[in-house]
């Protein structure tokens, strides 16, 4: 018996195309970000049992997008939002690497912290945190197929902690608004990551209108 999560980014704010640092700073969707949800819904076509999201407002908006017409009601995980960035946000990643030199390469190279300025202080805190929560769901809900709706930076760390990768992993994938990344889990809970950074739900509709 498996159980499918489907890890879901937000769709695209007015800070994500300026390439601001969001974290815990609540961003609504901008009109573009609204746009994409909506194809995304008619991607996942309500193929799903149970939809969580963060609470922060671009994640939370874009699972009620894609629970619409469904009789799935969005549960608010507050442990899946945002990782907290604290004095780098609303920052440029070429603002922090001029402003924060040290701790900036220490993000970027450190194997085992990551450590970064805010509330949670290291990605590898983050992916502790986002881990524990994906996995309780999915203990909750064994069997099932669960949509979570969250943000770029914490489903990274969540996949860091759940496939135990070393924190510079972080750095190393690309998740763009919207994008599907899929884990399934067997009986005994060992995970397969079945895709990653799957946007082709935009790919498609910008090539048919």
């Amino acid at each position: 018996m498996k159980t499918t999560v489907l890890l879901i980014r937000h769709g695209e704010t007015e800070w994500n195309t300026l390439g601001k640092f969001q974290g815990c700073t609540d961003i609504e969707l901008s009109k573009e970000g609204i746009r994409q949800a909506g194809v995304l819904k008619e991607r996942i076509n309500g193929d799903f049992d149970y939809i969580y999201a963060s609470p922060l407002i671009r994640a939370f908006e874009t699972a009620k997008i894609v629970a619409e017409n469904t009789n799935k009601e969005v549960i608010i995980a507050p442990e899946i939002r945002e990782i907290n960035f604290g004095e780098w946000e609303g920052m440029t990643i070429h603002e922090i690497r001029e402003k924060y030199p040290e701790v900036f390469k220490a993000w970027r190279t450190d194997k085992k912290e990551s450590f970064i300025c805010g509330g949670d202080s290291s990605i590898h805190n983050a992916a502790n945190r986002a881990t524990k929560c994906i996995l309780d769901i999915v203990e909750k809900h064994k069997g099932n197929k669960i949509a979570i709706v969250a943000h770029g930076g914490i489903i990274k760390a969540g996949l860091i902690g759940i496939f135990e990768w070393d924190m510079t992993m972080y750095h190393k994938m690309a998740l763009g608004n919207t994008c599907i990344n899929t884990v399934v889990f067997n009986d005994e809970m060992m995970p397969a990551l079945i895709g990653l950074n799957d946007t082709n739900h935009l790919k498609y509709e910008a090539k048919t209108v």
